[in-house]
């Protein structure tokens, strides 16, 4: 079994390509043009194996987060990075705790150490902070997402600081910001405010739309990233995902277009789902989650949708499997969709 089904299997299934792809988070307004100006150049030279150390990519993150450049670790996607972490802190029998229903990628990574997972369900809609904590007192490590998938909720700095201050200091926290870009009313912690048991993740598929090359990357401690090269895959990050990502990173620009893009076409989404009578969840992300009352209610308009040819998911543990979660598309994507809609 695989975490996701893709949704070119779902097309063999149905028959027919999809109209619209609106399940996967990808970004619907394209690939930063200087990413795609850095992957081009990068084609000139595949006869030669990438930097396995990433020098000028990590110098770049060096300077852009004011952190160490020793304290910056990448992987092919936050995927690889939770799974080599995962194997670094974890032994047989140790205890990993995360939310029931957040990314369940992580607990293909927890099971394949032999470590066990226990799994706090969400709470109002949102992860769980008091009892994930609770539960950190006797575990190696706690995933959170923030934001958060499929929820799409985002605790600001001074709750998250207060959670990390909470966790006893053997304990590792996992904490996956995939959608951190998108932010527009509320401010992430900052780095200089990170603790050494603190592994902050992050990724390029989301907001510089360069899913398809497999780049993300890591900030925590030093000594972390000392022993994660003993074994991660050095030649992982092909030259051309390092050359998009250094560009991208360089002309950080385009994240302010496509955030207020996301936000003007989120409004859009909100309505749409209105008019049909399912609420949406507060979202912080290039998605939203409506709540369409009930699993079943959520599975008939899944079914619907798939029907339509339009690609969405629906969480699969409760309380947010009676819920919908579509991508945030483009104004022209949106109108398709608000066509192929129906209840």
């Amino acid at each position: 079994m695989v975490p996701f089904v893709a949704p070119e299997e779902l097309e063999e299934r149905l028959g027919s390509p999809f109209l619209l792809r609106l399940g996967a988070n990808e970004s619907p307004f394209g690939s930063s043009s200087f990413a795609v100006k850095g992957a081009k150049a990068a084609l000139e030279t595949l006869q030669n194996y990438a930097d396995p150390r990433a020098l000028e990519l990590r110098g770049a993150f060096s300077k852009k987060l004011g952190v160490p450049i020793e304290s910056i670790v990448l992987g092919s996607g936050i995927d690889e990075l939770l799974s080599l972490f995962c194997r670094l802190f974890l032994n047989p029998g140790d205890t990993v705790v995360t939310t029931l229903g957040s990314y369940p990628t992580f607990d293909f990574a927890v099971l394949g150490t032999g470590a066990t997972l226990q799994r706090i369900p969400y709470r109002d809609d949102k992860p769980d902070l008091t009892s994930l904590s609770e539960a950190a007192q006797g575990a190696k490590i706690v995933y959170l997402a923030n934001p958060d998938n499929p929820s799409g909720w985002f605790h600001d700095s001074e709750t998250i600081s207060a959670f990390i201050k909470s966790l006893p200091p053997n304990c590792v926290l996992l904490l996956d910001e995939a959608y951190i870009e998108f932010l527009t009313e509320a401010t992430p912690l900052s780095f200089a405010e990170t603790p050494g048991n603190v592994v902050r993740l992050r990724t390029f598929s989301k907001m510089f739309g360069i899913a398809g090359l497999r780049l993300g990357y890591a900030v925590t401690a030093p000594e972390h990233v000392a022993q994660l090269d003993k074994i991660r895959l050095h030649f992982g990050i092909n030259s051309v995902a390092q050359a998009a990502g250094l560009m991208a990173l360089q002309h950080f620009g385009h994240t302010i277009l496509i955030r207020e893009k996301n936000r003007q076409c989120r409004e859009t989404l909100y309505e749409m789902g209105r008019r049909r009578g399912f609420e949406p969840l507060p979202s912080y992300t290039n998605f939203v989650t409506f709540d369409c009352g009930t699993k079943e209610q959520a599975e008939a308009q899944l079914n619907q949708l798939l029907e339509a040819r339009v690609f969405i998911r629906k969480p699969s543990q409760p309380p947010l499997d009676r819920c919908i979660r579509i991508t945030i598309g483009t104004a022209e994507h949106l109108e398709l969709l608000d066509a192929l809609w129906s209840v």
